[in-house]
């Protein structure tokens, strides 16, 4: 293609194939991973994943410095907000039973590129994560010995004084760090057993932290002499609810160990609640001993539970905690260094990053390189990097993954399900869709083509339910509100609800930055901030309704998400909610990611030069399965025949990164093309 800049009409239909889903193959549960966990497996990642340093250190430091010993009600709500995006990733997880957790949702329900934003923000969720969490492993460490690691190092290998570096080399945290990715090198059942040894050490001695720490409980401590139950109102203890809330990430280790599971059906859904539950029971109990042990405003917030039993005379009971600690920790690494190598995985297998991360070692089947070379990427972050600055990363893009999970939920609800349909034979020269509908095929006889239509017919119209009767195929208006609706019944299966689902995410963005900075940045009069919060919260009704008013999927082979669209919805809101707290330079930060993805992404595709021909349909919702293979002696047929009502692009190589030079300066843009 050279130099010369693609046509109008070519970066069009390229963009419609940017939003195209993925069609998974028809065989969810053929992988060339090892299915060999458990649903006692999935459960203690999950455990792993969300109770680690969260425990022994936001624990203090919410209730000293944000809610007091009211941290226990922030604690509970926070548990109970996390569980509306944990009930949308337990149903992705049981029906797309793949590896790439929120990456894989997104790819398969809204489109390529929204799945490549979200993969990328959950690979840097991960290593940061994990380089945070190696860290503070060392740190709790070293002050059991009194800090002699530091000042041996700091005498022998000198400080650093660079802003955003660490003081010293961390060269513990580092090391932790490679021995973990080490294990996990070996094979899912040596990384599972290993969590488990890790998982049942850490919550015997929560419950001895529960056990011991009742005994030495005070009521006093929560009375008037010490600033009441509720020192800092309930402003404090909704502040604390969102600081709380990145407790319980991790939850989606599950999901992405889908591809992993025995039986993801059941197995996902079941380990999603019950380690969900688990986690806001210890942080609740955990955090009530502690406010009960010594009063809230005497805590040492980075060391508060084994320092409230250090003060209470029990010196062996604080080294038992903070081995605890340890030990706690060590779950949260394994979590991150288990899921992280699967991610990038999927998208290598997609053509989304570089092709040799997909190879799976064949006698461990793991990725063996991905394991290997980000085990080292985050032994060099933890080792460097002073990560108090880039912790937030976390936040903004977790918070991100979680709203375009919800976000995928309704979308992939109110479509057909292409899975729900067995073939019909029509012709043994006919190919079939993914779907069950036959090819129209230019060879067809009369007969096949009347077949043909009918078959199509009845499938847009109805379908059938368990009780034999007939209603309205998902994504039509449903019957009852067609007499006051009927300007929408005409639309396409589904439209009408993803056009809903992008008003109500604007009108979410809208209620929130009024919420958030109506008074103190944009300086609204009274009267002004609360009429904009009322329209858009009609907004948000009146979409949220249109999408109720279509009829859904009913399944009952899988875990469905109950009360949709509406737990979805208030998890998009929440998110969002939660995103524009996080400050500007937060921000900032994330989009520097975000460009140093699109030269990742770019590199990739120059270099996966494997692309294949897709025919993409005009007027038509594209979709595509990235691993399909086309014979060699169809592609001159499909090439001859594209010109008759399809566009034909390359999946890969230099043309498709070209493209996505092109494109991705104009996000907003593209998403007006898309939606045409």
């Amino acid at each position: 293609m050279g130099s010369r800049l693609p046509s109008a009409a070519t970066l069009v239909r390229f963009c419609q194939k940017l939003n195209r889903v993925k069609t998974l193959e028809d065989d969810l549960m053929e992988t060339s991973l090892k299915r060999c966990l458990s649903t006692i497996d999935l459960t203690l990642l999950g455990v792993g994943g969300m109770v680690g340093s969260g425990l022994y250190v936001l624990t203090g430091t919410v209730a000293k410095e944000i809610a007091g010993p009211a941290v226990i009600i922030s604690f509970l709500i926070a548990g109970v907000a996390s569980l509306l995006a944990a009930l949308c990733y337990a149903e992705f997880g049981a029906r797309v039973p793949k590896t790439g957790s929120a990456y894989m949702f997104t790819y398969v329900s809204v489109g390529e590129i929204w799945a490549f934003l979200i993969g990328w923000n959950v690979i840097l969720e991960y290593m940061i994560g994990g380089a945070a969490v190696a860290r503070a492993w060392s740190g709790y460490l070293d002050s059991m010995f009194d800090h002699k690691i530091k000042n041996y190092t700091e005498t022998h290998v000198g400080s650093w004084n660079v802003q955003f570096l660490a003081h010293y080399p961390d060269f513990l945290a580092a090391g932790i760090l490679l021995v973990a990715t080490a294990f996990i090198s070996f094979g899912v059942r040596v990384s599972s057993w290993l969590n488990h040894i890790f998982a049942g050490i850490s919550m015997g001695i929560i419950l001895f932290i529960l056990i011991f720490g009742f005994i030495l409980a005070e009521p006093k401590n929560w009375g008037p002499e010490n600033g009441g139950f509720a020192p800092f109102g309930f402003s404090g203890i909704m502040s604390g609810t969102a600081t709380c809330f990145y407790a319980f990430v991790g939850f989606d280790v599950i999901a992405a160990s889908s591809e992993e599971a025995k039986n993801p059906q059941k197995a996902v859904p079941i380990a999603t609640a019950v380690s969900l539950g688990l986690a806001t029971a210890a942080y609740f109990l955990v955090s009530t001993v502690l406010t009960l042990m010594v009063p809230w405003n005497t805590l040492v917030p980075d060391s508060a539970l084994s320092d409230a039993f250090y003060r209470r005379g029990y010196s062996w009971a604080g080294f038992i905690v903070a081995a605890g600690s340890i030990c706690a920790m060590n779950t949260v690494l394994l979590s991150n260094l288990f899921s992280l190598p699967r991610i990038v995985y999927a998208m290598a297998e997609d053509g989304l990053f570089f092709q040799f991360f997909s190879k799976v070692n064949p006698t461990t089947k793991v990725p063996l390189i991905g394991i290997i070379v980000f085990g080292i990427l985050m032994a060099l972050l933890a080792l460097v990097f002073d990560l108090e600055a880039l912790v937030q990363f976390l936040s903004i893009g977790t918070l991100l993954a979680y709203t375009f999970v919800a976000a995928s939920i309704i979308v992939l609800r109110f479509q057909q399900d292409k899975m729900e349909f067995s073939q019909p034979t029509v012709h043994e020269a006919s190919p079939i869709r993914h779907s069950g509908v036959p090819m129209k095929n230019e060879n067809m006889s009369g007969e096949e083509m009347k077949e043909y239509e009918s078959f199509s017919d009845k499938l847009q119209l109805v379908e059938t339910d368990k009780k034999g009767q007939q209603r309205r195929e998902t994504g039509h208006l449903k019957a009852a509100f067609e007499p006051y609706l009927r300007f929408l019944s005409d639309c396409y299966p589904g439209e009408v609800v993803t056009i809903a689902v992008v008003s109500l995410m604007v009108s979410s963005i809208c209620f929130c930055c009024v919420l958030v900075f109506g008074s103190d940045h944009l300086h609204l009069p009274t009267w002004a901030f609360y009429l904009l919060l009322v329209i858009f919260l009609i907004v948000f009704l009146v979409s949220l309704f249109l999408i109720w008013a279509h009829e859904q999927q009913r399944k009952t082979t899988t875990f469905q998400v109950p009360l949709v669209p509406l737990i979805p919805a208030l998890s998009i809101l929440l998110n969002i909610y939660l995103m524009l707290k996080l400050n500007y330079m937060t921000w900032i930060r994330f989009s520097v990611w975000l460009a140093l993805g699109k030269s990742i992404l770019l590199s990739a595709l120059c270099s996966n030069e494997t692309g294949k021909d897709i025919v993409i349909p005009r007027n038509s919702v594209s979709s595509y399965n990235p691993r399909a293979q086309v014979p060699r002696d169809t592609r001159a047929e499909s090439q001859s025949t594209a010109l008759e009502g399809a566009s034909v692009f390359k999946a890969g190589g230099k043309d498709r990164a070209q493209l996505w030079l092109a494109l991705l300066p104009f996000p907003i843009l593209h998403a007006q093309v898309w939606g045409a």
